[in-house]
């Protein structure tokens, strides 16, 4: 008797450039799956349909643009007839203090780590219902769970798609869709350099906290623990899973960091309980 062939799936990976998203490709198609992946520049597009001719598939696509969002979702179904696994990998960093950046710079933060995520999920999640069936993963970040100085906007958006996706969980776990958030810790992607901004104003009076996650990330850079080809094995064992967890944190560096978080919490929860209670009605007059 004949081993069972494993299921060839259909990916939607955005930002397949270099990091997570390219790893995540190659990963993939190495399996034997079909990739459409998402660029932003023209040039990019032979080299990566040459990692798998017939089965990489690029589409220029500004996860800030809706309009492009549509066009590609549609390509896609004419390309490969639908899509079985979505990956909302593209974003970028931002460091910048509260008061250091400008609503340009954090409405584009919120349109690429955001509202692209939430728009692109929008457009793919009915051919999902209509099959009862699919995959979402979603890329957040340690930054998702706790919020540093110099990361406020940066954290902010990833604590939306938190949300965002926990809620999305609940909704579509009935037909037959799984959504997974990813929070990496410190990897070896272009995070901390090519796809890393900064605020442009500097305001003297946040050297030491901004200013200093600032420098962290620039010499940080190409020193990070984490293994992006490793992390893409983890997401190809979570599409397999037939209840993957909600919550994945990526890289061992986050781990004492969200350990003493939550601990902190649950000593500030307790330290705080009774005048956390002082604020409802007394018995008598919630009977009345």
């Amino acid at each position: 008797m004949s081993e069972p062939q494993p299921i060839a799936r259909r990916w939607f990976i955005t930002g397949v450039s270099s990091g997570f998203g390219r790893e995540l490709a190659v990963a993939a198609l190495a399996k034997g799956d079909r990739v459409i992946g998402t660029l932003r520049r023209p040039a990019q597009i032979a080299a990566f349909e040459a990692l798998a001719p017939g089965r990489a598939h690029a589409l220029m696509m500004d996860v800030s643009d809706p309009a492009q969002i549509g066009a590609a979702v549609a390509a896609a179904g004419d390309i490969a007839g639908g899509i079985d696994v979505l990956v909302n990998n593209a974003g970028y960093g931002f460091v910048g203090a509260a008061e250091e950046a400008s609503l340009a710079e954090i409405r584009q933060q919120f349109e690429t780590n955001f509202f692209g995520l939430v728009q692109l999920t929008q457009a793919v999640l009915p051919q999902m219902r209509a099959r009862r069936t699919g995959r979402i993963l979603n890329l957040s970040s340690g930054a998702g769970l706790m919020a540093s100085a110099g990361l406020g906007y940066y954290a902010a958006s990833k604590f939306a798609v938190e949300a965002f996706s926990e809620a999305l969980a609940a909704e579509v776990a009935a037909l037959g869709i799984r959504v997974t958030l990813l929070e990496p810790g410190g990897f070896r992607t272009q995070f901390s350099g090519g796809s890393f901004a900064q605020a442009q104003q500097r305001i003297g009076d946040y050297d030491a906290t901004a200013g200093r996650m600032r420098a962290g990330f620039e010499q940080f850079n190409g020193r990070q623990p984490g293994d992006p080809a490793k992390a893409a094995q983890v997401m190809l064992q979570l599409v397999e899973m037939p209840e993957p967890p909600l919550r994945l944190l990526l890289g061992r560096d986050m781990l004492p960091r969200l350990r003493a978080r939550y601990q902190n919490a649950l000593l500030e929860l307790d330290r705080w309980e009774a005048l956390s209670s002082s604020t409802e009605f007394e018995s008598a007059e919630v009977q009345a």
